[in-house]
């Protein structure tokens, strides 16, 4: 038996085994069996740790948030519009780190208040900027949820960076759309360059917090 398993079983080390299994078998194949045999106990052990399985999963999406923000200071001279790149673009890397990492994010409740402190320094940034605290919080949760819905779609054909499902292949899909000459040619960029899809996207969601509210 290797070190790890050796190890005392704790909630960090529960979760810590259940995002390295999620990557082989995705949020399906996470089951707390499985991930009991990765740790070499028995299932009900866990039980002491978490209730059920959207437990863990609220204690995995924490971890995730806990290796996003690692190391990486606020920048008090930020712009609202910076902060919003940042931010998106960071979660948006850390969903992707995971195959199934947005679905195990959406929805889940963090299990602390290690994200208070960004929160806290994004609403002072925005109101500052002239947001009032309601408008800077549509603003921030509209981006948010922007990244986390694409990143779903996106995973859904990238599971992983380098992977790639069955049944999106783009020229077959134009082939099969010949018929329809623009819809056949939109392939291209609904399913691909998701990197470059992502920032426009994101450009156009800043552009309209702006237009709607008045901050430049």
């Amino acid at each position: 038996m290797n070190t790890e398993r050796r190890a005392p079983l704790d909630r960090a080390r529960v979760a810590d085994t259940a995002l390295r299994l999620l990557n082989e078998v995705g949020l399906e194949g996470l089951t707390l069996r499985a991930i009991a045999r990765e740790l070499d106990v028995k299932a009900p052990a866990l039980y002491w740790h978490f209730k059920d399985k959207q437990a863990l999963l609220d204690e995995m999406a924490t971890e995730m948030y806990r290796r996003m923000v690692a190391g990486v200071p606020l920048d008090p001279a930020d712009t609202w519009q910076e902060r919003l790149r940042k931010a998106n673009h960071g979660l948006r890397a850390a969903l992707r780190a995971h195959r199934d990492g947005a679905r195990v994010f959406s929805g889940s409740r963090f299990t602390g208040i290690e994200h208070a402190e960004q929160m806290e320094d994004g609403l002072r940034l925005f109101t500052a900027a002239g947001f009032t605290l309601a408008q800077a919080v549509r603003a921030t949760s509209t981006t948010y949820l922007y990244t986390l819905g694409f990143v779903i779609e996106e995973q859904s054909v990238e599971p992983l960076p380098g992977e790639r499902n069955e049944g999106f292949d783009v020229e077959e899909r134009a082939r099969r759309m010949s018929g329809f000459p623009l819809s056949a040619q939109a392939g291209a960029e609904i399913f691909t360059d998701y990197e470059r899809h992502f920032g426009e996207g994101l450009e156009v969601v800043l552009a309209g917090i702006s237009a709607r509210y008045g901050i430049r």
